[in-house]
């Protein structure tokens, strides 16, 4: 073996590594609360430079970032705002890992994701955007398009589920469509997750060799591959065509995971000019007793086997 394989390998091992960190970072940021944080976190100018450094630290803005967030989904329901926030950028390019970090400590009835699949026959025949229009918010909602109707300008136009005559009614309309949603009072945000096609090619080496994330890469996926250029050329078009002065673009460079999810929802809480709401303090009223009541046997067949 040669020291350039050699050196390859050490590569690659680092950044599976550093893969198999950032899943553990995942469900980790599922279970820690604020006082483990400062535990975590730690004194930070004290601790040596390095990869857990960048951990700590993205944990701390993380949980900040997500307290304002929860401020602005106040704001919201308050104000009774309408917010729309679309998520696009190619397949493994990390939209459903910052919409999780958006959504994992709001409301999912004020916070809520739309993911629509492939449209049936019945949806073919609709108004394009008829289908994604019933998934729009109401006063005092945020509604967060993992992928939107922009799959005609990347998805569609690419495989050829559309028409070139429907490709380009698409530009015509969309444009009118935007101003429509922004004119009735509707904040709308569209970003981009922008990777390298070196970056691709390993987040999809990574799901086909993890069970847990087999699921994440279909057959479609795997023949965008194929078509990196095609795609290309068709994001650039759509830049051009949709990014308005009334409802721009945004482009995340998401080659970094972690500081593309705190780049974005740093970037869309200054979007909008929330406010913090002041709540009454919330006392917790006297357990009621009555002394006729009797609480009733559960059988033991009932309860989950206690196995850990």
């Amino acid at each position: 073996m040669t020291v350039t394989m050699q050196t390859d390998n050490a590569a690659l091992r680092e950044r599976i590594q550093q893969d198999l960190e950032d899943t553990l970072d995942e469900e980790l940021e599922l279970e820690l609360d604020d006082g483990r944080l400062d535990a975590l976190a730690g004194d930070l100018p004290d601790v040596p430079a390095g990869s857990e450094v960048d951990r700590k630290i993205y944990f701390k803005e993380l949980f900040r970032l997500q307290g304002e967030l929860v401020k602005l989904q106040d704001w919201v329901q308050h104000e009774k705002k309408k917010v729309v926030v679309l998520f696009e950028g190619r397949d493994s390019a990390g939209k459903g890992g910052a919409i999780k970090r958006i959504t994992q400590r709001l409301n999912p009835r004020v916070c809520r994701v739309a993911a629509l699949p492939a449209p049936n026959e019945r949806e073919r025949t609709q108004w394009y955007f008829q289908r994604y229009v019933s998934h729009l918010p109401a006063g005092g909602e945020i509604v967060l398009f993992d992928r939107s109707w922009y799959n005609r300008a990347g998805v569609e136009k690419v495989m050829g589920f559309c028409t070139d005559e429907q490709y380009e009614e698409f530009f015509r309309s969309v444009p009118e469509f935007e101003n429509m949603l922004i004119r009735s009072g509707t904040i709308l945000v569209k970003y981009w997750f922008s990777i390298t096609d070196e970056e691709q090619e390993f987040r999809f080496t990574m799901r086909i060799r993890d069970p847990l994330k087999q699921w994440k890469l279909s057959p479609m996926d795997v023949e965008a591959r194929t078509r990196w250029e095609a795609y290309t050329k068709a994001k650039e078009k759509m830049l051009e065509k949709t990014h308005t002065a009334e409802s721009p673009w945004w482009i995340v460079d998401a080659v970094d995971k972690k500081r593309a999810r705190l780049n974005c929802i740093s970037h869309f809480l200054d979007q909008i000019p929330y406010k913090e709401i002041a709540h009454a303090p919330v006392v917790l009223p006297p357990r009621v007793r009555h002394p006729d009541y009797l609480r009733g046997p559960i059988p033991p067949e009932m309860y989950v086997p206690a196995r850990y």
